[in-house]
């Protein structure tokens, strides 16, 4: 495993996650991302359990995790009058430990810049795999060859495309999309969320100044145009009551939105030779609240599988599989869609109820605790 030369593709949190093991198990570890510098801000994103706090202790964040953390805010479901039908509690939304995703990202390459190869602007143009590594050509940066190569690119997986075949062979749309917008207007001092049938807004909540969630037929739009998505947000929107015309006039003002859809990833293999998948791009994201946990948990697991191998690569992804697949079940399992945004009145009715009645929420609190843990972790 030592002086093993491996490539990292996606900045965000998988990928450094996992350089801050393979550098510290002695690998020489290069990170290319396709955005020209670390996204800021962003959505938070959550740490749920013992087993989140325990990777994050082992690696020396779980203090800087507290100083940063957002507090995980109440989220009041209103009516188109602004009137309080039901109080999202924030230790529902926002688990044991809450932080901007930006604000992670930003630990994570801080603690692995010094010791790790970042190369921003550039994309993986090809992937072919020789008899002692893996020949990669980008869209920028000279060709070279590596001993591995890992996809920590997202539910978008450019790796996974190369690698594995095109994305609608490992994507599975649920119908449903999100968006999340910076905003320079404060709604309030309150969360507050509404909802129609199909259709969710939030200003001032625990996962962005806007959150929007709508039901929506598969939409084709270009993921890295502001003008596109806002567009397509005022049309999904048009019409709905509450403070909506003025939380879209706010959007039009933002510098970025992100929108992107409800999907799950299902593949058959993690890995694929020497490339091996990690994070959304072999878990999905379904906006069920795990995709951050999982992305770290799995890149220790991962680490440590390769270096208890002693670089056998093949063992090393068997036994990655053979012990994640199992943890990573909530993220096929799970999808916020409908739950964030019902299909009918009584659908919305009956999700705020939910809120109401203690017994029922301290049950599914304790089913999330439950799926958070349930990965025994082995110290490397």
């Amino acid at each position: 495993m030592k002086n093993a030369n491996i490539l990292i593709s996606g900045a965000s949190i998988a990928g450094p996650a996992l350089a801050h093991w393979l550098v510290r198990a002695g690998c020489a570890v290069t990170v290319v991302e396709k955005a020209p510098a670390l996204r800021p801000g962003g959505q938070a994103v959550d740490f749920k359990g013992a087993t989140h706090r325990t990777v994050l202790e082992r690696m020396g964040l779980l203090d800087d995790v507290r100083e940063l953390q957002t507090g995980g805010a109440d989220q009041h479901l209103v009516d188109a009058q602004g009137r309080t039908l039901a109080i999202m509690p924030g230790e529902f939304t926002g688990g044991d430990l809450e932080i901007k995703r930006g604000d992670l990202a930003r630990l994570l390459h801080e603690r692995t810049a010094p010791a790790c190869e970042y190369v921003f602007g550039d994309s993986i143009t090809s992937l072919t795999e020789t008899g002692d590594g893996v020949h990669v050509t980008f869209e920028r940066s000279a060709p070279r060859t590596f001993d591995l190569v890992v996809g920590a690119d997202g539910i978008h997986s450019n790796v996974r495309r190369l690698a594995f075949g095109p994305e609608p062979e490992h994507v599975r749309f649920l119908g449903h999309y999100y968006a999340l917008v910076d905003l320079d207007q404060d709604f309030g001092p309150t969360g507050q969320m509404y909802n129609e049938p199909g259709r969710m807004v939030a200003v001032g909540g625990p996962k962005a100044p806007a959150f929007f969630v709508f039901a929506s037929g598969p939409l084709d739009y270009d993921r890295y145009d502001a003008g596109q998505q806002k567009d397509l947000l005022a049309r999904a929107y048009t019409g709905m009551g509450w403070r909506t015309p003025e939380v879209l006039a706010a959007v039009r003002r933002a510098d970025s939105v992100y929108l992107d859809s409800l999907s799950q990833v299902r593949v058959d293999r993690y890995s694929q030779g020497r490339v091996v998948l990690l994070g959304d791009a072999a878990y999905g994201n379904t906006l069920a609240g795990f995709g951050t946990g999982l992305a770290v948990v799995g890149a220790y697991v991962l680490a440590g599988e390769l270096a208890a191998a002693g670089g056998d690569h093949r063992a090393a992804f068997a036994a990655y599989e053979r012990i994640f697949r199992p943890y990573a079940r909530i993220a096929k399992n799970g999808n916020a869609g409908p739950f964030l945004a019902p299909g009918s009145p009584s659908r919305i009715r009956m999700r705020n109820w939910m809120f109401k009645n203690s017994l029922l929420l301290g049950l599914m609190q304790k089913m999330t605790d439950k799926f958070a843990t349930d990965i025994e972790l082995k110290r490397y």
